[in-house]
């Protein structure tokens, strides 16, 4: 581990304990990640509790909350204490909830969502703050079908002051073409693009973190094709190559993970072809990210 970061994290793990009066919460690493118990998803939260979720949420980025029984209504309503539900693109004649979105693979699917590191949405001009995924069938086999979560608070801060410097006021292309590549969109698609810093402040703390995935980042606009592509690369590297930034979520059934979509990227591991998975997502509209 190199000195830069190591200062990283050490700085990140010497955070004071918390202290907890209403759900338990249990870290999953040092860094990134815990799992809360002691809490009815089905049931209306007390502010109570709800103000012990919010600051878990703000600590730990990932939330992962076990043997939940929700009905969409339950599942919409614990979202909506965080915002505004984003709503689907949905074809004329789709009368599904436009605020769920059906996540699903079987033997039958040529890919899958998420099947790569990104951050969700990121080419739409105002990303989500984050989404839920209530997983109701994981892969038949027992195993397979992981979700891996990385701190970009943390990417950021283990580069080099140097390296930090260059990349404050830089800005980056967020296309979302790019998950289509080899497949084709359907036809009622609205392509989304925007341009965003490549370094943002997390709205809530003013914390940095760096603001670009390969799944929708395609060049910084400030260098030249060669000159991106080599950046681009290094800093997608970070999260592809450093465990130390990532925790790990094993999901069983009626699982809800609910992650912040500003400042993390995740990882759905499609592992389990030809089992089937299913879940609901919601997510949460968020804030164009800002410098």
């Amino acid at each position: 581990m190199d000195q830069f970061t190591l200062a990283a994290a050490q700085r990140l793990t010497t955070r004071p304990p918390e202290n907890y009066q209403h759900i338990s919460v249990h870290s999953l690493t040092p860094v990134i990640g815990a799992e809360v118990s002691g809490i009815d998803l089905s049931q209306r939260l007390s502010e109570e509790q709800l103000a012990e979720v919010k600051h878990a949420f703000g600590t730990h980025h990932v939330l992962v909350f076990r043997d939940q029984l929700l009905s969409p209504e339950d599942h919409k309503r614990f979202a909506a204490h965080f915002g505004e539900l984003r709503r689907q693109q949905r074809a004329e004649g789709d009368d599904r909830d436009p605020e769920i979105l059906d996540i699903r693979a079987d033997q039958d699917s040529t890919f899958v969502d998420g099947n790569d590191w990104h951050t969700d949405g990121t080419a739409d001009a105002e990303p989500s703050l984050g989404s839920m995924l209530y997983l109701t069938k994981p892969p038949a086999i027992g195993s397979g079908g992981d979700t891996m979560f990385a701190n970009m608070h943390l990417a950021y801060e283990m580069l080099s002051p140097t390296m930090r410097g260059f990349l404050d006021g830089l800005t980056a292309v967020h296309d979302g073409l790019v998950p289509w590549q080899g497949h084709q969109p359907p036809a009622d698609y609205v392509v989304p693009k925007s341009e965003h810093p490549v370094v943002v402040r997390h709205p809530d703390t003013g914390r940095k973190l760096l603001f670009v995935n390969p799944g929708f980042t395609t060049h910084i606009t400030q260098l030249s094709a060669e000159e991106s592509r080599a950046l681009l690369d290094l800093l997608f590297g970070l999260v592809a190559t450093k465990p130390l930034l990532s925790c790990r979520v094993r999901w069983a059934p009626n699982t809800l993970v609910f992650w912040d979509n500003r400042c993390t990227q995740h990882h759905a591991i499609w592992d389990y072809y030809p089992h089937a998975r299913y879940g609901q997502r919601v997510s949460i509209n968020g804030a164009r990210p800002t410098a």
